[in-house]
């Protein structure tokens, strides 16, 4: 699968999906880094067909009004540190991998659940 990890998320992230044999990139490897506009981060999210995972629940609004991005990963954690994240990623993420293959859309992540809200 091919992931662009949000600002707001650790750049380790791109590194801990990288480990797992998935295609990432973290917005900081774009050409305005940090400063990507959401209309640029789902631009090119959709032109390489990636995943979006963010915090930002203006991309799931996006989706709702406007249809794109297509594939969103929203991380409704709150805030916890990093240590914290990876784990429940490491405990999740099979499950995770497992909407997004059978063409599930937009997957919420929450500290007790998964949603699939398409």
């Amino acid at each position: 699968m091919k992931f662009i990890v949000d600002a707001q998320i650790p750049y380790g992230l791109k590194l801990w999906l990288i480990d797992r044999g998935h295609d990432a990139l973290h917005t900081d490897d774009l050409p305005n880094k940090h400063f990507s506009s959401d209309k640029e981060i789902i631009e090119f999210a959709e032109k390489e067909q990636r995943i979006i995972i963010s915090k930002d629940s203006d991309f799931y609004q996006h989706n709702v009004v406007r249809g794109v991005p297509s594939r969103l990963l929203i991380i409704t954690l709150g805030n916890i540190i990093n240590k914290k994240l990876f784990r429940l990623f490491e405990l999740n993420f099979s499950k995770i991998e497992k909407y997004y293959e059978t063409g599930s859309k937009i997957v919420e992540f929450e500290n007790s659940s998964i949603t699939v809200h398409s």
